[in-house]
C-alpha cells in the first residue's frame, strides 16, 4: 500500500493555526493529527478537527454544482455540471448588471476558510473588478484592532510562547481552554513556575475553573473596570515613571479621566467587589512580567472599543512592556508582511460603489434599506446563523427574485435557499499557506488528495467566474503558488531565508523575530503609532471612526462623522437597566452568546462528532434566575425579546452570575427545536469604534417553552 504525509495547515477562524500531518493511503486520507514538531501545536488538535478526514469524506459533502428544484428553503437541488453553473451565474449576472447595475450583486463571505489564499480576501478583486457593493466585514475584532492601533499601533506586541516568563497573567473576555487551546499549555507553564492566572469573565468557563482567581464581571462593563484599575495604580504611585515619561503619550489626560473611575463607582458597574478591583490594579502593577491575552469577545458591546483602549493603556502606565512576556497580546497577525491590496485589488472598484456592512444583511435583502439586492453570492460564511435579526435574513433569502450563489463544503442552512450551489474543496484537497492571529509562525497547507467529485477551492471558484464574466487580467492566469508568492513581501527581514522550498521541508517557519526568550519588542518604546509611543491619548482618534484594511477589502477607510474621543471612557450597554429601564421591566436578563467548545462558529454544527460533544443548544441559568421562572433544568424553554425567540434546554447553574444567561453559538437553525438559534434575538447595533457588533448587549427572557 503506497503511504504518505503530507504537510496541512487547520483552516479555521482561530488563533491557534494549528500545524498538521495527514497520512493518506492509496490516495485516500486515513489519518489527520497535529504536527509534533511544531513549537505550538505540540502534536495536539481540538476536537473540533482532530476528525478532519470525517469532514472531508462526510455522506453529506456537496460534490457537484446543484440547481434548485423545489422552493427556497426545503434543500431540493439536482446536480449540474460546471459549464451550465457558470453560464447561468453569468447570465443572470449580465441580466442584473443591465438592468440594475452591479452594485446590486452582494458577495458575502467570512473566513469559513482562513488560509491566505482561500480565505477572507479570496474574492475581493473579482467582486471589486466585477463592481458589486463593497462588503464591509466586521463581525469579529474590528473595534478592538482599531482601539489597539489608536493606542499601541499594529504592533505583534507579545510572543504568546513568551508566557511562560510572565507572572501574572490576566485572561480577559477570553475562554482559552476552549478558543486558544495551544496557547494553554504555556499559561499553565508559567503557573507551574509560580504565576498567578487570573481570568475576567462573566461566565465561570473551563478555563475560569483552572485560573487562581475568576472575576464574574457583568458583560459590557470591562472598560470601566481597566478605568478604574488604572484609578487605583495613579492614585497609589504605582506608576513605572520612567517608562511613562520616556515612551507614552497623554498620562495627565489619563489621570484626569481616570479620576472619575473609583474603586466605589466601578463596583457598582462591573458587579465587582471595590476591594478586588484595589488589588487586581495593584497586583498588575507590581508582579512583573504582568500580561493581559484579550479575547475577541471583549468588543461585543457598546463600549468594547473603549474598553481595549483602556486595557491597552495598562501595560505602558505600568512598564509591563521592558519585560519577556509583559505587557499585552492582541494579534500577532502584525507581524507577517501580508500585501493586503495586492490581495483584494483595491484599485478596482469603481468611483461612487456603495458599501454594505454585513451585519445588516437582514434589513438589506427584506427591503429596509435604500439599495436594491438582486444576487447574493456567498462563500466561507453562513449568514443564515452567523448574523443578526435571523428571521430578516432568512425572509429576505426566501425572495424569489433574488438570486443567490454558495460556495460550500454541505448544504447549510444559508445554501438551502440557494439557486446555485458549488462544490467547495476542504483544505485536505486544496494549496494555501497561512498567517496565524494567535501565533508567529507561517504554516504551509500542501494538498493531500486530489479534490472529491467536481470540488474546486476559492483561487480556481474565482478564476472560472472571472472567465465567464469575461475578465482576461493576468491576476486570473496565476497559479496558486504563484498567488502565494505575490500575497507576500518575501523581501521583508522576517521572512529572511523562508521560502516555499523551504516550507515544503518542514511544513511551518517562525517568522525573524527572535526567539519567545527574548522577544520584547518595545523594551525601549518603538511602537508604531504617529508618535512611536503608547498614546493614552490617541492622535488617531481625529480621523474619527475607522474600518481597517483587514475588513473592508484592502483600504483604511474613515467614516464620516466627528472625531474620536482621544481617551478611553465608559459607554453603558445599548440594553441595560441603567440605560433602557422600561426595556429591562420586560426583558431583565443579560444574553451572551460565546462560542462553542465544539464548533467553530458555524462550521461543524452538522457534523456527529462534533454535536456529540456540544449537545444539543442550552441556556446556562443561574439557580436564582431559575427558580423565580419555575425552570428546572433539562427543561425545554424559550428565549425571547421583541427580535424573537429559539428555544433551548435550560441548564441551571452558578457558572452564569445572577441576571445574565449563557447560549453558545454555532448551532443550526435546520436542527433547533423551534428553527431559530441565538441570532433570532442578538440586536443589530454597532459598537463604539470599526462598526463591530454588540452580541453582548442582548437583554432577553426566559419561559418554560
Amino acid at each position: 500500500m503506497a503511504e504518505k504525509t503530507v504537510f496541512s495547515a487547520c483552516p479555521h477562524d482561530c488563533p491557534d493555526t494549528c500545524a498538521m500531518l495527514t497520512t493518506v493511503v492509496d490516495g485516500e486520507v486515513v489519518n489527520v493529527r497535529g504536527n509534533p514538531d511544531h513549537p505550538f501545536t505540540q502534536g495536539g488538535l481540538c476536537v473540533k478537527v482532530n476528525d478532519y478526514e470525517n469532514r472531508v469524506y462526510s455522506e453529506n459533502r456537496v460534490l457537484t454544482p446543484l440547481r434548485r428544484t423545489g422552493a427556497k428553503g426545503n434543500g431540493e437541488f439536482e446536480p449540474i455540471g460546471w459549464d451550465a453553473a457558470l453560464e447561468e451565474i453569468s447570465g443572470r449576472w449580465k441580466e442584473i448588471i443591465a438592468r440594475d447595475g452591479p452594485a446590486a450583486i452582494l458577495p458575502y463571505s467570512y473566513l469559513g476558510t482562513e488560509g491566505i489564499l482561500n480565505g477572507l480576501n479570496a474574492g475581493d478583486a473579482f467582486f471589486n473588478k466585477l463592481g458589486a457593493t463593497v462588503a464591509e466585514r466586521t463581525f469579529c475584532d474590528s473595534a478592538a484592532i482599531t482601539a489597539f492601533f489608536m493606542t499601541c499601533g499594529p504592533t505583534a506586541a507579545v510572543d504568546p510562547e513568551s508566557f511562560v516568563h510572565s507572572r501574572y497573567i490576566v485572561l480577559w473576555a477570553i475562554n482559552t481552554i476552549s478558543t486558544n487551546l495551544h496557547h494553554w499549555p504555556f499559561i499553565a507553564e508559567a503557573q507551574r513556575r509560580g504565576a498567578k492566572v487570573v481570568v475576567i469573565d462573566p461566565v465561570a468557563t473551563r478555563t475560569a475553573r483552572q485560573a487562581d482567581w475568576h472575576l464574574p464581571i457583568k458583560p459590557g462593563t470591562d472598560a470601566a473596570l481597566a478605568l478604574g484599575m488604572i484609578n487605583v495604580i495613579i492614585a497609589e504611585d504605582l506608576v513605572d515613571r520612567d517608562y511613562v515619561e520616556k515612551y507614552t503619550v497623554g498620562f495627565e489626560d489619563l489621570k484626569a479621566r481616570a479620576a472619575g473611575f473609583t474603586p466605589d463607582r466601578v463596583a457598582g458597574i462591573t458587579g465587582l467587589s471595590a476591594d478586588d478591583i484595589r488589588t487586581l490594579a495593584r497586583e498588575f502593577a507590581t508582579v512583573q512580567p504582568s500580561v493581559i491575552r484579550m479575547g475577541v469577545a471583549i468588543e461585543r458591546n457598546a463600549s468594547g472599543g473603549n474598553a481595549v483602549r483602556a486595557m491597552a493603556c495598562l501595560p505602558g502606565l505600568v512598564g509591563s512592556w521592558r519585560h519577556c512576556g509583559g505587557g499585552i497580546l492582541h494579534m500577532p497577525i502584525w507581524a507577517f508582511p501580508l500585501k493586503w491590496d495586492d490581495l483584494s485589488r483595491p484599485d478596482w472598484i469603481p468611483e461612487g460603489t456603495p458599501v454594505l456592512n454585513q451585519w445588516r444583511i437582514g434589513p438589506a435583502l427584506t427591503g429596509e434599506l435604500d439599495r436594491k439586492i438582486a444576487s447574493l453570492f456567498v462563500y466561507n460564511s453562513n449568514p443564515a446563523v452567523v448574523a443578526p435579526e435571523q428571521e430578516k435574513v432568512l425572509r429576505g433569502l426566501a425572495r424569489e427574485d433574488l438570486f443567490t450563489v454558495v460556495s460550500e463544503h454541505f448544504i447549510t442552512d444559508t445554501a438551502r435557499y440557494a439557486d446555485i450551489v458549488l462544490p467547495a474543496t476542504t483544505q485536505l484537497e486544496q494549496f494555501d499557506i497561512m498567517f496565524s492571529w494567535g501565533h508567529l509562525y507561517l504554516t504551509l497547507n500542501e494538498p493531500a488528495i486530489e479534490p472529491r467529485g467536481e470540488a474546486v477551492p476559492n483561487t480556481e471558484l474565482f478564476r472560472r467566474l472571472a472567465g465567464a464574466m469575461g475578465f482576461d487580467d493576468p491576476y486570473w492566469q496565476r497559479s496558486d503558488e504563484e498567488m502565494a508568492l505575490d500575497a507576500l513581501d518575501w523581501s521583508n527581514p522576517v521572512l529572511e531565508g523562508i521560502d516555499l522550498d523551504g516550507l515544503r521541508q518542514t511544513g511551518y517557519a517562525r517568522l525573524r523575530v527572535g526567539s519567545p526568550d527574548d522577544f520584547v519588542p518595545h523594551r525601549e518604546g518603538n511602537f508604531p503609532t504617529p508618535s512611536g509611543k503608547v498614546e493614552f491619548k490617541s492622535s488617531m482618534a481625529a480621523g474619527g471612526n475607522m474600518v481597517l484594511p483587514l475588513f473592508r477589502q484592502g483600504y483604511l477607510a474613515h467614516q464620516p462623522g466627528d472625531p474620536l474621543d482621544p481617551l478611553p471612557n465608559f459607554v453603558p450597554q445599548n440594553e441595560a437597566p441603567d440605560t433602557n429601564p422600561a426595556l429591562a421591566a420586560r426583558y431583565p436578563l443579560n444574553m451572551i452568546s460565546p462560542k462553542s467548545h465544539a464548533f467553530l462558529n458555524s462550521s461543524y454544527g452538522n457534523l456527529r462528532t462534533q454535536q456529540h460533544h456540544a449537545g444539543e443548544q442550552t441556556v446556562v441559568i443561574h439557580p436564582s434566575d431559575a427558580e423565580e421562572r419555575g425552570i428546572a433544568g433539562g427543561y425545554e424553554v424559550r428565549v425571547f425579546n421583541d427580535r424573537g425567540e429559539f428555544h433551548a434546554v435550560a441548564e441551571v447553574s452558578e457558572d452564569a452570575r445572577p441576571g445574565v444567561v449563557v447560549a453558545p453559538m454555532g448551532y443550526w437553525a435546520k436542527g433547533s427545536r423551534n428553527g431559530y438559534t441565538v441570532n433570532a434575538i442578538n440586536p443589530p447595533a454597532f459598537a463604539d469604534y470599526g462598526n463591530a457588533p454588540t452580541f453582548s448587549d442582548t437583554l432577553v427572557e426566559v419561559a418554560a417553552a
